[in-house]
């Protein structure tokens, strides 16, 4: 069963809809910690040999093998970071532990409410490869993997013709393993294997009948969803692999963006959502003057621009305005972020209600508390940024 999440952003149909598609292909979520698939189609269950169980919630990382090109895995783990496009030749490995190459197509799909990357599809397209065969006698086995250049194709119909006939996926697997064994099919692993343009464009048509049904599905959820990154106007965008580490984050805080005009807010986080009563969707691309109300000290509020302008931190004490528009005292600091390069990247708020300043807190201060959410920023935008400048 796919996760819940995939259901609320696309509605309960889109299940149904993406297994009418006969190509292999994954989803995945990156705003889930280990990046986890969350769809698999027939196609690509049949191809690997694995049941849905087995890959829902599992990393794609399951399919690599001792052969898999470490090059290659590093070219699809940046463009999962930078949220891009990828096409690129694979070795990937079966449940039986066999290798076959693929051509490996990736997409982003953004989110058109804040520009958020929230999930990637995959799309595997076996590449056509004549195969080596050992000992002799082989003849009229390898007139038959002559027919599609790599003995995919017999090898997928001998599985296919068991799987009637088994009782379980088992037995499918082993039937698979055993045809594999009789036959000996070598796999060159060691030389890259290029796909042709018939299998490229077969990839590309994939992808995008894929992220056809996404688009129209969750337009019914209200939750659209696009191919092409949409900012919204004066707001920028954070990666996935960095809202993952915010999110760890219980505090209420927000990030703003200190190279964009106006500093807008690029992360909320939920505690703070909580606090003010608004969502997310109504904080992301706003300054923070929008918490500020009529009463609103505006001594206090200079003061925080003033040292906003030098970058330096700074603790205040001010009156602020929920959406309910309910005042509450707020215990603020506030603290410009570097990245790896040095240079002010974010500021990042902390927010404590003074009401709960003297609650729980685990035995540490408001102010303590307040600089252990600084530190924790600052590791994570530093630690992204310093895997940027590596790539």
């Amino acid at each position: 069963m796919e996760p819940q999440q995939l259901i609320l952003r696309y509605s309960g149909w889109v299940r149904e809809a993406l297994d009418e598609l006969p190509d292999c292909f994954t989803i995945t979520d990156p705003c889930v910690s280990g990046h986890p698939i969350v769809f698999a189609s027939d196609g690509f269950l049949k191809m690997v040999g694995y049941c849905r169980e087995e890959v829902i919630g599992r990393n794609g990382r399951i399919f690599q093998g001792p052969d898999t090109r470490r090059s290659s895995v590093i070219e699809i783990r940046e463009a999962i970071r930078e949220e891009r496009c990828v096409q690129i030749s694979l070795l990937n490995y079966r449940k039986d532990g066999t290798p076959f190459w693929m051509l490996f197509q990736l997409c982003p799909v953004f989110s058109k409410d804040d520009g958020r990357a929230i999930n990637f599809v995959a799309v595997q397209v076996p590449i056509s490869r004549k195969s080596r065969r050992s000992g002799v006698g082989n003849s009229r086995a390898e007139m038959n993997s002559c027919e599609d250049g790599n003995g995919f194709r017999d090898n997928f119909f001998r599985c296919c013709r068991r799987e009637v006939c088994s009782d379980s996926i088992f037995e499918l697997g082993r039937a698979s393993a055993m045809d594999s064994v009789s036959s000996h099919d070598e796999v060159e692993t060691n030389e890259p294997c290029e796909a042709s343009e018939v299998e490229k464009t077969k990839a590309s048509a994939a992808i995008s009948k894929i992220l056809s049904v996404l688009t129209h599905y969750s337009e019914l959820t209200g939750r659209s969803v696009c191919i092409k990154r949409c900012r919204l106007t004066g707001n920028g965008h954070l990666s996935a692999s960095l809202n993952i580490s915010l999110r760890r984050i219980k505090q209420s805080f927000v990030l703003t963006d200190a190279l964009l005009p106006d500093m807008p807010i690029v992360y909320a986080s939920e505690a703070f959502l909580k606090l003010t009563g608004y969502d997310r969707h109504e904080v992301l691309g706003q300054n923070c003057r929008f918490l500020s109300g009529m009463d609103t000290d505006t001594v206090t509020q200079f003061q925080i621009k003033e040292h906003i302008r030098a970058q330096q931190a700074c603790t205040v004490r001010i009156l602020n305005y929920r959406k309910d528009r309910t005042s509450f005292w707020n215990f603020l600091h506030i603290s410009p972020v570097r990245n790896a390069s040095g240079k002010v990247a974010f500021f990042v708020g902390i927010q404590i209600d003074e009401r709960c300043r003297n609650g729980e807190t685990h035995g540490l201060s408001p102010e303590m508390r307040q600089l252990s959410v600084v530190g924790a920023v600052k590791v994570a935008v530093r630690g992204l940024s310093m895997g940027a400048n590596s790539s």
